[in-house]
């Protein structure tokens, strides 16, 4: 039977998917890609985490299955967290949630508040659930920018303004993924304001909160009272403690979005294996020096891949934080747009990145470039890089030739 589903037609062609059937071609030509596409962690978590989940798997009562809302030391592990890092006091009986990492969170919550045909406000580019979460739920999206600052309020006003219905909910998410933009608490609350006054629902991802470099930590937008209200914020411990498969992560805030959260989650899922939330237990209860090494590790990644792609002809911003950096194309290779490009580093340099355009329309004419490489992986990528530079001057002076022929 040949159907084409709802829910599927909505969703767009997979933009990263191109790039990632180019990728394991290759790989099955044998050819050797250093692969900067995919944020994907490529460190061990520390080892009193995996040692907590090789003591717990061993207990022959923890395979049944598991509470949907978290394990009760998990979510006051997660309150401490919160606490400590920065000094909110959370109720893990009502404002604390574990989720399959953030991602999951995100959709299911989506899936919870979304009436067909509502809109929601999401920054652009973005990591595409943050829209797509949506879009599968049956809302509109709406895009603003995702840099702060008055062109950031002022797309918040016309939204409310312009839109039929009104915007249901904003996502935010800062650090940003792609862009690596960080914002500070003054920014959250202009927001928190303007959503508090024209009922807007916030969902903030934190996800990277603990990767930053040269700034102050980042903020939580549950440092502002008002927030509780309106806003649910949700973390991942895939990068903080090199946990991407483990599937783990948390939201806190706003009790009736976490009830919301906790009711569609407990028709889906029975939660994260038990031995995995016990050993998520340790990782935030734990000794934080392996937070500190993941930190500096992605640092001098950051200032590698920074200074070489300089000394290779490519400046690129350094990002403040998160474990990407968000690319603007080389001006010789601007009119090949970002997935050409991308496919075309794959196929010269044996180097993948993500195309911007796979973020979102705004995306377009950056690449982002994940630090998940050793050091000497992206020296390599690098002398590749600029051996192919030369090809982009190459084929500019050959159109500018062609032109002046042509004229």
């Amino acid at each position: 039977m040949d159907q084409d589903f709802h829910k599927i037609r909505r969703l767009p062609p997979y933009v990263f998917a191109e790039v990632n059937n180019m990728k394991a071609r290759a790989r099955a030509a044998g050819e050797d890609i250093i692969d900067f596409g995919m944020g994907n962690p490529d460190q061990p978590p520390a080892e009193h985490i995996v040692e907590k989940l090789r003591e717990t798997v061993l207990d022959p009562k923890v395979h049944q299955y598991s509470n949907s809302r978290g394990i009760p030391g998990l979510r006051k592990a997660i309150a401490a967290y919160y606490e400590r890092r920065f000094g909110v006091d959370v109720d893990p009986e009502t404002e604390a949630i574990v989720t399959l990492g953030s991602k999951e969170g995100l959709a299911n919550l989506s899936s919870a508040i979304t009436t067909p045909g509502d809109v929601i406000l999401v920054p652009n580019p973005s990591y595409p659930i943050h829209q797509f979460g949506f879009i599968i739920a049956g809302a509109a999206v709406r895009n603003i920018p995702v840099e702060p600052g008055q062109g950031f309020m002022k797309a918040l006003e016309r939204a409310v303004l312009h839109s039929v219905p009104k915007p249901t909910a904003l996502v935010l998410n800062y650090p940003n993924n792609p862009t690596a933009i960080c914002v500070d608490l003054d920014f959250y609350t202009e927001v928190v304001d303007f959503c508090h006054f024209h009922g807007i629902y916030i969902l903030s991802d934190l996800a990277y909160a603990e990767l930053y470099y040269d700034i102050a930590p980042p903020p939580s937008i549950l440092q502002i009272r008002r927030a509780w209200e309106i806003a649910v914020e949700f973390t991942s411990m895939s990068k903080t403690y090199s946990m991407p498969g483990w599937r783990i992560g948390f939201a806190a805030g706003n009790p009736q979005l976490i009830g919301a959260l906790a009711r569609v989650k407990s028709y889906l899922d029975y939660g994260a294996f038990t031995p995995i939330q016990v050993a998520a237990t340790a990782a935030l209860n734990g000794p934080q020096d392996c937070v500190d090494e993941v930190r500096a590790l992605y640092k001098d990644r950051r200032d590698v891949l920074v200074e070489g792609l300089a000394a290779a002809g490519w400046d690129i911003p350094a990002p403040d934080a998160t474990m990407f950096a968000w690319a603007p194309i080389p001006p010789q290779f601007a009119d090949m747009g970002s997935l050409e490009f991308s496919k075309f580093l794959l196929s010269e340099a044996k180097v993948a990145v993500s195309p911007g355009i796979g973020f979102g329309e705004h995306g377009e004419g950056y690449v982002r470039i994940a630090l998940c490489e050793n050091a000497h992986r992206t020296r390599q990528a690098i002398r590749s890089i600029k051996a192919v530079m030369g090809l982009g001057n190459k084929k500019r002076a050959l159109t500018k030739r062609s032109k002046a022929a042509a004229e």
